[in-house]
């Protein structure tokens, strides 16, 4: 195999929970202790320290314990799994939800759900690799769409339905796109499935909690031509585990045929606890989202002040585009110093040439670290 060169090279690092929900401790290559204020953390509204959050997974630890010891259909089906579906299927207006073990599995599942070897899938370019797998795995014909170009998604679902008018075609996109931190325009893409005919599985990993109304994601009110909508509990709930949320026949699907759901060991009853706590304390603070979203135009169009690029989109995510790996691992460097955490991104990640540092507004991430991070950015 080829030698990986020095800028591809990944360090792990291990981190422990700072004094603040904006903090880690680390140490560094001196073998020193650090103290970072975090900028890259998907935990968007800093739940995954919340008191209620870890009190609901206690209380379950005690009575259902750390795992669920096997498949839904076995012994792993526990009261917390069918709450947690229940009153997410509710909140998000959908007749079935399902719970997985992580994201990329959820994903995996939905894509198989979808498609076979004679369905065209269109995806946008920069969908997450767990759902281009997902389309490898289902023999699917991989057909991709200029990121965010309705032009283009126009252009191929017509192709695709004068080429096999019997056969419907999936697009595939995310909400919030985890990379470059942009929306899709998911009410557009969804009147070209409509005018098509087309199935469309939309990820809403990122955006779940935090966008949307309420925080429900960007589908919320779409019904038509949405057959499933994929979500984490990883990122803004601050626990863990996954779903997808569909309608009951695509769920009795899943149920009955879906691998990824059948044959693996259910969701850990104490993230269920605690997810099922984040979602009651988003339903009690319904305007969580559009706060952070302000936060992050907010500091978007201070950049533009300054005279500084301004990244694109409206959400939690702050891509800036550096270029080469080098340059990346060097401002990455200059903000540790300056007593900030936030990750320099290189290929394979993102292509060639559009290395990128890659911050996340999170709700309580203090205003300081605003300005220290503006300084290193206007200098880099």
């Amino acid at each position: 195999m080829p030698e990986i060169p020095n800028s591809r090279i990944r360090k792990l690092r291990t981190w422990i929970p700072g004094a603040r929900s904006s903090e880690l401790i680390g140490v560094d290559e001196n073998k020193n202790q650090i103290t970072l204020t975090d900028l890259a953390s998907n935990d968007y509204l800093d739940l995954a320290r919340h008191p209620l959050l870890i009190e609901a997974a206690r209380q379950t630890l005690e009575t259902d314990g750390v795992g669920s010891g096997g498949s839904r259909f076995i012994t792993g089906s526990r009261n917390i799994h069918q709450k947690l579906e229940t009153n997410l299927a509710e909140w998000l207006d959908r007749e079935i939800v399902l719970l997985y073990p992580s994201g990329f599995q959820a994903n995996l599942a939905a894509v198989l759900a979808l498609a076979d070897r004679h369905t065209p899938v269109i995806c946008d370019r920069f969908i997450h690799h767990s759902l281009l797998v997902g389309v490898k795995a289902s023999g699917a014909k991989l057909i991709r769409f200029k990121h965010n170009n309705l032009s283009e998604l126009e252009r191929l679902l017509k192709k695709s339905r004068q080429r096999n008018p019997q056969k419907k075609p999936l697009v595939i996109t995310e909400s919030l796109f985890s990379m470059e931190g942009t929306t899709a325009p998911i009410n557009e893409i969804s009147k070209l499935c409509i005018k098509y005919d087309s199935k469309l599985l939309i990820d809403e990993a990122h955006a779940f909690g935090v966008m949307g109304p309420e925080g429900r994601g960007e589908s919320f009110g779409l019904k038509e031509p949405v057959s499933i909508i994929s979500g984490t509990f990883g990122k803004a709930f601050g626990s863990g585990g996954a779903f997808l949320a569909t309608d009951k026949i695509t769920g009795e699907n899943l149920i009955q045929n879906c691998g990824a759901f059948r044959y693996t060991t259910a969701l850990s009853p104490p993230l269920c606890a605690s997810a099922l706590a984040a979602l009651n304390l988003i339903q009690s603070n319904p305007g969580w989202g559009s706060e952070l979203k302000e936060k992050a135009i907010a500091f978007r169009d201070r950049l533009s002040q300054l005279g500084l690029q301004r990244p694109v989109g409206e959400g939690p995510i702050i891509s800036i585009i550096l270029g080469s790996d080098e340059l990346a691992i060097d401002c990455q460097n200059k903000l540790e110093a300056k007593g900030l955490l936030a990750v320099a991104i290189r290929p394979p990640t993102v292509p060639e040439g559009k290395s990128r540092l890659r911050l996340v507004i999170r709700r309580n991430t203090p205003d300081q670290a605003f300005e220290r991070l503006i300084e290193v950015l206007k200098n880099k």
